[in-house]
């Protein structure tokens, strides 16, 4: 016996309404490859008094539709205008539409609620989808805080709400086991390491970490080495230091999330895309240069105040406000390394490529401003195929 649909809640019916309003305009349009309308989302709006919900449709198809993103919005106002849900349509910004529903798309929404009982949410088979929800993902330099607990505690929360939903969900923490961090991370445990073997360290360099949470980091350096490390050249000792440093921190930070009763899938290494027998991150750019969606090119100051390691050079930059960014974005340092952004485009690449089509981030306050920006790299395309879906992002 076939399954029964499930209902749409409301989101997702004005989601399959906006979506198909788009792909009848692709069609009329003659719109390459017809738009990629995973890319299209309808949420709740920033603001109660915008409406009840807000689509960017215009925004992440004006570039396919060759339209400003005002005008397509314009387009699409006129027909969401005619369906029998929406009270009232207004185009707000550069493209973005806010809805305003008819009273009874609520009532209708609480009779189906009332009618499906325990079982609302839930969605039919045909239509689970593959979610990967990446939470915690702590940098390893040190133990969790509050903060971590608070997003370990969302993100874990909404990896089972998902579950229940119907989705199959993986649950994933980033390590971010490779930079500047991580080599300070190292730098400092190797300073421990010193005062396990009885020098007397008075002040830590600026920079790196002087928490006595690295005493033990020291103390099993010394134990496994002894003094072969004492007075050897920074890079025979850094390896050491800072992967005993990663391994230990992060076997501290699974403890505490086993006391939240928190338990990943995987646990997905930053350094795994730059080692071995490919540099994933070279391979991204190489692929959003083939797609024209990166540049050699100069960046302004930065607004306000002044940045004291910002410097007038020309850089290896991402298109970044062709997606809606304000700012384009650096992939490459001034000594060659690769930018935090450029590792995070080719890791979520990886997610895409390793199945995953709805992505969640949970990212503390602190990372709100980044929201925008990694956003934008996430059109990404493979050989005949349409471009992937943008990830969903929650901030704490």
């Amino acid at each position: 016996m076939a399954e029964k649909p499930a209902p749409l809640h409301l989101f997702a019916d004005v989601l399959s309404r906006v979506q198909a309003i788009c792909a009848s305009l692709a069609a009329v349009g003659n719109w390459p490859d017809g738009g990629d309308l995973s890319r299209v989302v309808v949420e709740p709006p920033r603001e109660a008094s915008h409406g009840d919900m807000a689509t960017n449709a215009a925004m992440v198809l004006a570039r396919n539709a060759k339209a400003k993103p005002q005008d397509l919005a314009a387009a699409i106002a006129v027909r969401l205008r005619a369906e029998d849900l929406i009270e009232k349509v207004d185009i707000a910004g550069p493209g973005f539409i806010n809805l305003t529903l008819k009273p009874r798309a609520w009532s209708e929404a609480l009779r189906t609620v009332l009618r499906e009982g325990e079982a609302y949410g839930r969605m039919a088979a045909a239509v689970r989808a593959k979610v990967n929800v990446e939470y915690v993902s702590a940098n390893p330099t040190g133990p969790m805080h509050v903060g971590h607990c608070r997003g370990a505690v969302f993100g874990d929360a909404l990896a089972s709400l998902l579950q229940f939903a119907g989705c199959d969900v993986t649950r994933e923490y980033y390590i971010n086991d490779a930079g500047a961090q991580v080599d300070a991370l190292g730098r400092s445990a190797y300073l421990r390491y010193l005062e396990a073997l009885g020098e007397k360290i008075v002040t830590f360099p600026e920079g790196l970490y002087p928490g006595d949470y690295l005493k033990p980091v020291g103390q099993a350096i010394a134990a496994e080495y002894g003094d072969r490390l004492r007075g050897k050249p920074e890079a025979q000792w850094l390896p050491i230091a800072r992967d005993m440093a990663i391994v230990m921190m992060m076997d501290e930070i699974k403890d505490d999330l086993r006391t939240l009763n928190i338990k990943h899938n995987e646990f997905f290494s930053e350094r795994s895309l730059i080692s071995g027998s490919s540099d994933q991150v070279a391979e991204t750019i190489a692929f959003l240069r083939s797609r024209g969606d990166v540049y050699q090119g100069r960046l302004p100051p930065p607004k306000g105040a002044a940045v004291d390691d910002w410097e007038d050079r020309e850089q290896l930059l991402f298109r970044a406000t062709a997606f809606g960014d304000d700012v384009d974005r650096p992939l490459i340092k001034s000594d060659g390394t690769y930018t935090y952004f450029a590792s995070d485009i080719a890791y979520h690449k990886s997610k895409f490529e390793r199945g995953f089509r709805d992505l969640v981030d949970v990212w503390g306050a602190d990372h709100g401003g980044y929201i925008t920006s990694m956003i934008s790299p996430a059109n990404f395309t493979r050989s005949g195929t349409k471009a992937m879906s943008c990830p969903i992002y929650a901030s704490l």
